[in-house]
């Protein structure tokens, strides 16, 4: 294995631990990582990385979480974000990552929002009944895109100073070997 693809797996396996982590560890409701954690692997991995590395968080953390009959839909929506973060974001600027983060929290929201009014059986499968899932998940949708923002910022600014640093030290230690 070559050293990219060891560093890019030691990536994912630290982004699966954060998420996995953070969303076992006490949080209010729907502020978690995860989609960060896909937005921040599609545009730093390769594509094959990047949609599995959220998908086995979730499939690590619903283990102990638990499981529920929309999961496929909430690992398709993360699989799904970080294949467009993949191809949006390879070449990355704060304009394509705020839009993208907003994008992905409307996305996840619109997406499983509708699963639960199609297969929860909690709302009468009517427009008055649609209307009624997503006004309940409106205050769920205020901590998505919160966390979305937050950890989408903290992982991209700490790779960020990571990258600067380690390119500082690394020019320190070529200059005094020289």
């Amino acid at each position: 294995m070559s050293k990219n693809k060891h560093l890019n797996l030691a990536v994912a396996i630290c982004l699966i631990a954060i998420a996995v982590s953070l969303r076992l560890l006490p949080h209010p409701a729907n502020f978690a990582p995860v989609a960060a954690v896909a937005i921040f692997g599609g545009a730093v991995l390769p594509r094959r990385l990047a949609i599995w590395t959220p998908v086995v968080a979730m499939m690590v953390s619903d283990l102990f979480i638990g499981l529920h009959n929309l999961i496929l839909v909430t690992w398709g929506c993360y699989a799904l974000i970080a294949l467009c973060s993949s191809v949006w974001l390879r070449k990355p600027s704060l304009k394509r990552g705020l839009s993208l983060t907003l994008g992905s929290s409307l996305f996840f929201f619109t997406v499983t929002n509708f699963a639960v009014w199609v297969w929860s059986g909690m709302y009468n499968h009517t427009l008055i009944g649609l209307s009624q899932c997503f006004t309940m998940a409106i205050p769920f949708f205020r901590n998505t895109a919160l966390s979305d923002l937050i950890y989408t910022g903290a992982l991209f600014g700490s790779y960020g100073l990571a990258t600067y640093y380690s390119r500082r030290v690394l020019n320190l230690t070529d200059k005094q070997t020289s």
